[in-house]
């Protein structure tokens, strides 16, 4: 799983200067032409410890937030997402950023809230790019290792020392260097997931919040670091790609549905809040208002067809994706392979792709064999939307939709959707599928506790 705006997901192909165009003077002006800087939500006028704050924090500050980095990684790429990362306890902890903290702090009024965008994510872009400098200033070869492991130790006592010295070591610094340091073997031809498991090796838990390491710790971490290294660690060289489709229909079948939690009952519930239209104002709305409008069409259509009753399939996606995408008929099945996470998952395509599809959602309903519970039934669909990716454009939004229609047609609807959106989810991942299950059932018993016992403040 991925969460798509977290910058501690972020590999070095993400974030690499050399590879992401960035103009600094252009910036300013970059951001003010953005939608979410037309829509900067106004601060809530409570004192910080009151429960109202927290509420506007997370019903307005966190999804303009996060609006303003979709729109940041539409325009520049994903590697700025770590515009956000400040010091100690903010949006994310641990990071290098000392211009944003959170929403609470740093959402104030419309000029100076856009000032610390920008001036966030210039101080993001030149920490990347200082990093790039120290990665370069020891060209290392893995072929050449033996030869090597001095330099490779003493860049990464010195790459641990930059990290403490720009988080400030408060709380989840050490999340931050355990990044920086695999990034740093990815740069020199270490295979990436190999990278993460050497970095963790070295470490070995031995970084800890609120605390730096003495000198003795850091040269141990980077002496182990560099006497792990091999020759042959380096990325193997890329075969055929594989079709992701394919890798999730197997996966499909390996995971116990049967076995996912039911949220705190069959019973329906109806919440006094609408969690999935407030998410679609808050994020859509201050991305684009037409995106907003679209999904709030469709969200009313799917609603009064599952009030219906009406049988999961294409079709019906299709007349909903029409407004989603706002086109004028409604869009069509895709006739190539499809790709997705940066290039990283390629789906494919077969005369009987949409028939499997059809089927696949056709499991959806109540009434199974064996019996699955809703929760694991919103969520296969979900997940089945996501990897036959049948659209060319907005499948995310399509599976959201997806799983909203599955719940709504058991009388079910939900008062937030925060874990189930901007998040992706890997097609040969099955603890992925069980992830999103038991994020479904977090919303859903909490859905069913707030409408029971519900807190006014």
């Amino acid at each position: 799983m991925i969460v798509e705006l977290a910058p501690r997901f972020l590999t070095w192909d993400d974030v690499n200067p050399a590879q992401h165009f960035f103009d600094s003077a252009s910036a300013p002006q970059v951001v003010r032409s953005l939608g979410p800087a037309q829509r900067v939500p106004g601060h809530a006028d409570v004192p910080f410890g009151d429960p109202a704050m927290s509420d506007w924090s997370w019903s307005e500050g966190q999804p303009w937030a996060d609006a303003m980095s979709q729109a940041l990684a539409e325009h520049y790429g994903r590697w700025t997402v770590g515009w956000r990362w400040s010091h100690d306890e903010g949006d994310f902890d641990g990071g290098p950023i000392g211009n944003w903290c959170c929403p609470q702090d740093s959402i104030t009024t419309p000029q100076e809230t856009l000032a610390r965008v920008v001036a966030a994510l210039r101080e993001w872009r030149e920490w990347l790019e200082s990093l790039a400098g120290w990665f370069d200033a020891y060209p290392l070869d893995l072929a050449g290792i033996e030869d090597q492991r001095i330099l490779w130790e003493r860049a990464a006592r010195n790459l641990i020392l930059q990290v403490t010295d720009r988080t400030g070591c408060g709380s989840g610094w050490h999340g931050h260097c355990r990044q920086v340091l695999t990034w740093f073997l990815s740069r020199w031809g270490v295979a990436p997931g190999l990278a993460q498991e050497l970095v963790d090796e070295a470490i070995g838990g031995r970084f800890a919040s609120w605390t730096g390491p003495d000198i003795v710790l850091v040269e141990d971490v980077a002496e182990q670091l560099a006497l792990s290294l091999r020759p042959d660690d380096g990325a193997p060289s890329a075969g055929p790609a594989p079709d992701h489709l394919q890798r999730w229909l197997a996966v499909r079948e390996t995971v116990p549905w049967q076995d996912a939690p039911d949220g705190g009952g069959h019973e329906p519930v109806a919440p006094s809040r609408d969690g999935v239209a407030e998410d679609i104002r808050a994020f859509d709305g201050a991305l684009d208002p037409a995106r907003a409008q679209g999904l709030l069409t469709a969200l009313e259509m799917l609603r009064t067809d599952a009030a219906r009753g009406a049988m999961l399939d294409f079709e019906l996606l299709q007349r909903w994706q029409q407004h989603v995408l706002g086109t004028p008929q409604p869009p069509p099945f895709r006739d190539l392979p499809a790709f997705a996470k940066g290039g990283r998952e390629r789906y494919g395509i077969g005369p009987d792709t949409r028939a499997r599809l059809d089927a696949c959602l056709a499991q959806s309903a109540r009434h199974t064999d064996p019996p699955v519970p809703l929760i694991a039934r919103a969520a296969r669909a979900y997940l089945d939307v996501c990897f036959f990716h049948p659209f060319h454009d907005g499948n995310a939004r399509s599976a959201l939709l997806t799983l909203v229609f599955i719940l709504a047609r058991e009388g079910i609807a939900l008062n937030g959707v925060t874990l189930l959106r901007r998040v992706t989810f890997q097609a040969d991942e099955p603890q992925d599928a069980l992830i999103l299950t038991r994020y479904m059932n977090i919303h859903l018993a909490e859905t069913r506790h707030n409408t029971a016992s519900p807190n006014p403040y």
